[in-house]
């Protein structure tokens, strides 16, 4: 069946929440461009909606009609200077302006721009020192024009060339054509550090003895692979009467929940208003849902890595590297693909096709029971919703799958996957750092966090968060055989008293409610945060690493609403000092007790490469899920009908057909 497309062209604007058009990118743009300095050094790393908050979006649904607004940061690339614009589409006019005081500490630039990728190159090959490396290297100069430079966001040392300055740090890999993984040969020890917009070498590393380049191919194209798998039959997945979703504009309902879909150059997919139906009530439950940041610190103290902490969202942008999503590879299903608009570096609009997909897909059983007494039997599956986008942020590949399910769960899956950073290792030599991938080739040891922001919303009032944990209860006169154990809960009533960490011998997790209402038996309406026990940001005290990603050291933070607290690094990690983000939010220390609140979760994955993670890594899975703890007065999903267009028979050679009938497990 042919994928739904939703086009630009088909999208008229009928919420405040919609994404801009392009037309309204190119109209924001030009206003800016008009009052700059110079519109020809006149760049554009953020374009985004303006969003309206709760008290605005409640008074349009009174009938209120709101301004349309944009928010634009411009970059000159002759001076540096960085300006952040609010643009009144309505009035076709500029309304605040706001010099971003990026020369002063902590300092903080906007993020890279693809355009800057290739300035980087250009500088890095440009230059004699960097070329002698080469040379050193036993790389000709034909050899040096296949050289892969990568850009890399080049985190922060208080270094006096680091200070208020727009930099990039560039390692190389060889290759010996386009399209040789460079990956498998390493460039170690020549590390250039290269001002963006000077456009040239400002400091060179280039490390005695020299390593030799690793050689072997590790190459994984399609073309590449001589001896493909055989026996894979295929897999159909098939909807005749069309998917259960139906979707208006930018606005999503299915299986009683109901959202709209949003899109940032930051933070990639947006889930607005996600709210359930529970009978005659339409009952809100999250706001906002994203993913604000990410970090991906290295254990390795040698010159090409130590350095190594990308911020993915606030240093390059999840939404402007989505990929475009292809069926049947990306997607399998009946999908429903939405396109963005977005702005390029020079602000002229273009739409980043297929970059959200939606589809829904069978999740096994969702509930089940079989009664030996009176032969009643009862089965019923679950289906879930899957709404997604993926960015290639340099070598790592990251999916974002947010699953709504029929009983009211929410889940947030990120996938990591994509190619390894690489280290080339010196011939006999061991490497501890990481592990060993092949000959002379090691993948540095590094951990991958991801922060989600969820602005809650149960029941649209007051919610408070509450900390449990289950203990046993000592012997006694309450607890004669031992067996009892019990569920402690506490209030967390300010900022401070909420920075926590997860634990996972005491099954600690957090509930999300609404004290100013009642559920069925009489308690607090609310959802529990689950998450997974991994590791924090392992990275000494005291490092500017963990200064600068301070969200990652705790698991669930809290905190009072506030429209200019987005991001949990802040808004511009960048060559930035630390102390911004979640430290610097909680350390107000407000009341977040039955109030408007966020709950921020910090998650991830501590990687060990190991040689099953090359050429190409295959996925591994982080998230976290949210599900209902008294929000509903019974089991959400019990009124789902028992299946009855499929059943399973015995093919000829002995193997189970699905072909229709009865319910099948």
């Amino acid at each position: 069946m042919e994928p739904s497309v939703q086009g630009i062209a088909a999208i008229a604007i009928s919420h405040p929440l919609d994404p801009l058009t392009s037309d309204e990118i190119a109209a924001a743009c030009n206003l800016v461009r008009a009052s700059a300095a110079s519109a020809e050094n006149c760049r554009f790393p953020i374009v985004r909606l303006e969003e309206p908050g709760k008290a605005e979006l409640a008074a349009h649904g009174g009938g209120r009609k709101l301004p349309r607004q944009a928010f634009v940061v411009s970059l000159d690339i002759a001076s540096g200077e960085s300006v952040e614009h609010v643009v009144d589409l309505s009035a076709q006019a500029v309304v605040a302006r706001k010099v971003v005081p990026n020369r002063e500490a902590p300092y903080g630039q906007p993020p890279v721009m693809l355009e800057e990728f290739f300035r980087c190159e250009a500088a890095v090959k440009a230059d004699a020192g960097w070329r002698k490396a080469m040379h050193r290297r036993g790389l000709t100069d034909k050899d040096i024009e296949l050289v892969q430079v990568d850009p890399f966001s080049s985190g922060f040392f208080d270094l006096p060339f680091e200070r208020g300055a727009r930099i990039v740090r560039a390692v190389s890999y060889y290759r010996e054509h386009p399209q040789d993984n460079g990956y498998a040969h390493p460039i170690e020890g020549v590390v250039a550090v290269v001002d963006l917009i000077a456009g040239k070498v400002i400091d060179l590393t280039d490390d005695d003895p020299v390593i030799p380049i690793p050689r072997k191919k590790r190459n994984y194209g399609a073309h590449e692979v001589t001896a493909p798998r055989t026996g894979i039959k295929p897999l159909n997945i098939e909807q005749p009467q069309g998917p259960s979703f139906t979707v208006d504009g930018w606005k999503v309902e299915w299986q009683k929940w109901s959202f709209r879909v949003g899109f940032t150059p930051r933070e990639g997919l947006v889930l607005h208003r996600l709210s359930y139906q529970d009978g005659e009530r339409t009952r809100p439950i999250v706001h906002r849902a994203s993913v604000t940041e990410m970090v991906v610190p290295y254990a390795d103290p040698t010159a090409n890595h130590f350095w190594k902490s990308a911020f993915d969202a606030g240093e390059y942008g999840l939404g402007m590297l989505a990929n475009a999503l292809e069926l049947g590879c990306d997607c399998l299903g009946n999908i429903h693909y939405f396109d963005v608009p977005a702005a390029d570096s020079k602000g002229e609009p273009f739409v980043m096709k297929n970059a959200i997909c939606m589809h829904e897909e069978d999740y096994g059983i969702l509930w089940k029971h079989y009664e030996f007494r009176n032969g009643l039997f009862e089965v019923r599956r679950s289906r879930r919703l899957v709404i997604s986008f993926f960015a290639t942020v340099g070598n790592y590949d990251y999916g974002f799958y947010w699953y709504l399910y029929q009983d009211g769960t929410i889940q947030l899956e990120c996938k990591l996957t994509g190619i390894i950073q690489t280290a080339a290792i010196a011939p006999g030599a061991t490497y501890p750092f990481g592990g060993m991938v092949d000959d002379n080739l090691g993948g540095p040891t590094h951990q991958h966090f991801f922060n989600s922001r969820l602005h809650m919303d149960i029941d649209g009032g007051g919610n408070t968060v509450t900390e449990h944990e289950f203990v046993p209860r000592p012997w006694g006169r309450d607890n004669p055989h031992g067996n009892v154990f019990d569920t402690t809960s506490r209030v967390l009533a300010r900022e401070r008293d909420a920075a926590r960490l997860a634990n996972g011998e005491t099954g600690r997790y957090w509930k999300i409610s609404n004290p100013n209402e009642t559920n069925s038996v009489g308690a607090a309406p609310g959802y529990k945060l689950v998450v997974t026990p991994s590791p924090v940001m392992l990275a000494q005290e005291g490092s500017f690493v963990r200064s600068r990603g301070g969200f990652a050291t705790k698991h669930v933070w809290v905190t009072a609403y506030d429209p200019a607290e987005k991001y949990a690094s802040g808004d511009y990690p960048n060559v930035h000092g630390g102390g911004d983000g979640l430290p610097r939010y909680i350390a107000q220390n407000r009341s977040i007790e039955n109030t408007d609140i966020v709950v921020w979760h910090s998650f991830g994955h501590t990687h060990v490469c190991k040689p099953e993670d090359f050429p190409v890594m295959p996925v591994e899975y982080a998230g976290f899920t949210l599900k209902p703890v008294g929000f509903f007065a019974a089991n959400a999903g019990f009124d789902i009908p028992a299946e009855r267009n499929a059943k399973s028979v015995l093919s000829a050679d002995g193997t189970s057909d699905t072909t229709g009938g009865n319910c099948c497990h």
